[in-house]
């Protein structure tokens, strides 16, 4: 499966984890790119971490439904601790994924699964192909 990232991506040296069909774990690299201060992110960076790896689960899900595009309608972020210097990773997970409107939640973590950084909220409008 190919996961179709926008360019951002490239900016945050956004990787794929990918692991056989499961949703994709995007992996953030530490780098001064996403340095907000001293020793940690930068905000816009999480929430783009977020926003991309909503986005590859929701392509990931459309992909088994015989594909689409999106266009996002809105974003909710919370951040619950600061993000240190060290590697940062994401996944989404689809709550709703209907024939016009798909529901997604992202986490990021650093360390471990169970103890997240930030989380974000995201609604998508779909056209099927």
């Amino acid at each position: 499966m190919t996961i179709g990232l926008p360019p951002y991506a490239e900016i945050l040296r956004v990787s794929v984890e990918a692991e056989d069909g499961a949703p994709p774990v995007l992996l953030m690299p530490f780098a001064d790119d996403v340095l907000g201060r001293p020793g940690f992110l930068h905000g816009g960076a999480i929430s783009g971490l977020l926003e991309m790896a909503a986005i590859a689960a929701l392509q990931h899900a459309l992909e088994a439904e015989g594909g689409g595009r999106i266009k996002p309608v809105n974003v909710t972020v919370d951040f619950m601790r600061g993000g240190r210097d060290k590697p940062t990773r994401a996944a989404g997970v689809v709550t709703r994924l209907g024939t016009r409107v798909a529901n997604v939640e992202a986490t990021a973590w650093q360390d471990e699964r169970d103890k997240p950084i930030a989380a974000a909220r995201m609604n998508y409008l779909i056209v099927r192909d």
